[in-house]
């Protein structure tokens, strides 16, 4: 087998394996990351956790245990609840980066903050 022949060959086989993962690159990209959720506790006049961390992207949801009713506000007026009475919820997905301070406007001096990175 001549020289040229065997370039050839290792061309044709180069192109070959680029088409395959030109292919297979669109079906990669395409797919969906998977949902991510976080919860925070509503009970004895606080949030639990106080500070939460999560990933952009990621649904928190609000569950109020406690027996008086409650709201989830944020102090930039991105987000606001409904006055949630025993077991009821609230949930935002958080789409940028950054730091979400929030309170209940029933209770003021109830206090947290949702961080996403």
């Amino acid at each position: 087998m001549s020289s040229k022949t065997i370039w050839v060959l290792a061309l044709t086989a180069a192109a070959l394996m680029m088409t395959a993962m030109l292919a297979v690159a669109p079906r990669l990209a395409a797919t969906p990351q998977q949902a991510t959720t976080a919860e925070v506790k509503i009970d004895n006049f606080s949030f639990g956790p106080a500070t939460l961390t999560v990933a952009v992207g990621t649904t928190v949801t609000w569950v109020n245990h406690d027996d008086i009713p409650h709201t989830v506000v944020s102090t930039d007026s991105l987000f606001k609840s409904k006055v949630l009475d025993t077991d009821e919820k609230f949930s935002f997905t958080f789409t940028k980066a950054g730091n979400y301070p929030y309170f209940c406007s029933i209770h003021p001096k109830m206090t947290a903050t949702v961080v996403v990175k």
